[in-house]
């Protein structure tokens, strides 16, 4: 229960404030829309919380971690959100009234805010697992600091 409770905390906060601002000022959304988009990107978060943190261990937990070290943390951070988080985001904004030209520059903004926050995001995910108490399991099998 502590996992499902930190992994939805964690990506709540972090992409309701990146949510809004790509939405805003990348795929120039008004604010109704906006508000939308949160309305029906808030259940999905909660959803897809914990199934997204079991992705990120097993991405995180591949074998190779001797050979990629540190850059691997954020090579494979970035990849694990990518896979699974733009395709959702998609759908999302798609549902709170993105179309054509908007649409498309928001899922690439998504991709690219992807592109910068996979690593911090991982920072922070487990952060929040640690206040909540929850180990990273990918780094208890390895036994390294990814």
């Amino acid at each position: 229960m502590r996992s499902l409770m930190a992994d939805t905390t964690a990506l709540v906060l972090f992409f309701t404030l990146t949510g809004v601002l790509n939405e805003r000022f990348i795929a120039g959304m008004d604010w109704q829309e906006v508000g939308l988009a949160r309305l029906i990107g808030t259940p999905l978060m909660i959803i897809t919380a914990r199934p997204y943190g079991l992705w990120r261990d097993l991405v995180m937990a591949t074998p190779g971690a001797a050979i990629f070290g540190r850059p691997k943390a954020l090579l494979f951070d970035t990849l694990a959100l990518l896979s699974f988080q733009v395709p959702i985001y998609a759908a999302i904004i798609w549902m709170g009234g993105a179309s054509g030209a908007g649409l498309l520059w928001g899922i690439v903004g998504a991709a690219v805010i992807v592109i910068f926050c996979g690593r911090p995001y991982g920072l922070w995910l487990e952060i929040v697992r640690r206040w909540y108490g929850v180990g990273q399991p990918h780094k208890e099998r390895s036994g390294r600091f990814a």
